[in-house]
């Protein structure tokens, strides 16, 4: 299998150096590495280039993870594609655990592990409600962001099939294409924990910009009007877009934000009113 891990990046110095040696310390090598920095104003230019000459360093100007991860996918030579957040971590035998269960599972096109969460440098345990899934999971996708992109290792043809990375997302990108993906293939579930996801700093995406469920009504309005989902899915895909939508409500209402909230409560109503889109 020719894998091609891409590394999105901005102004993570600190911790790049630590997702890209993850990578070179793998037992099953991928063909190539590419780093796609996103406009960073930290020295990560400087320090890379004179780190690690090997490894593909793409620049461009600041356009969001989604866009660099995009241009990552779209610059891969390898047949399949693996994904690390350039503040996370693999363990050695990421990469060789899952190419040995896609091997036995070759119609499979998907797989994702299980992770370790690190916050403040302190492990912590998972909630039960961000458990992970094999299988036919778009019903268990809905409700939250089931698989890390760090943990993802997939071939190009799904990519082609559903397309990229929604680049006018700012967050829940991933919960966004993980929708399009999970409604259409089988998911291969890897249940060892072979990625430590880092969080608590600053400048997480889910801290920076708030309110990230808006983001995913966004995603589902969308994937209810493709016209992609089968029926009991669309139906599944409505009554949780429904359930986001009467809790946003609620919080504006409590906020006393009426202009809004008129409008929700009118999607509210038009979704309770809707079937399947032909």
């Amino acid at each position: 299998m020719d894998i091609s891990v891409i590394i999105p990046t901005y102004n993570r110095r600190n911790t790049l150096s630590r997702a890209v040696e993850s990578v070179l310390n793998q037992i099953y090598k991928p063909i190539e590495i590419i780093v796609v920095d996103d406009g960073s104003t930290d020295g990560t230019k400087e320090m890379f280039s004179e780190m690690y000459p090997l490894v593909r360093y793409i620049y461009q100007a600041n356009s969001g993870v989604s866009s660099a991860r995009n241009t990552g996918i779209n610059s891969a030579s390898g047949d399949w594609i693996a994904l690390l957040d350039s503040d996370d971590e693999w363990l050695p035998d990421k990469l060789d655990r899952q190419v040995k269960l896609l091997q036995d599972n070759a119609e499979i096109r998907f797989c994702h592990t299980n992770e370790i969460w690190i916050r403040n440098n302190v492990r912590i345990n998972q909630k039960k409600k961000h458990q992970k899934y094999g299988g036919n999971i778009f019903n268990k996708c809905l409700d939250i962001c089931r698989i890390s992109p760090s943990s993802s290792l997939f071939h190009t043809s799904v990519i082609k099939d559903v397309g990229l990375f929604d680049e006018s997302l700012d967050v829940c990108e991933d919960y966004d294409l993980w929708l399009r993906i999970t409604a259409k293939y089988p998911i291969l579930f890897l249940d060892q924990p072979l990625i430590k996801k880092f969080g608590g700093h600053s400048d997480q995406l889910s801290r920076v910009f708030g309110g990230i469920e808006q983001y995913r009504i966004r995603s589902l309005e969308k994937i209810l009007t493709s016209k992609s989902l089968s029926g009991s899915q669309f139906e599944a895909a409505k009554d949780m877009l429904i359930h986001k939508l009467q809790i946003y409500a609620k919080g504006l209402k409590k906020r006393d934000k009426n202009t809004e909230l008129h409008s929700v409560e009118k999607k509210i109503h038009d979704w309770l009113n809707m079937s399947k889109l032909n």
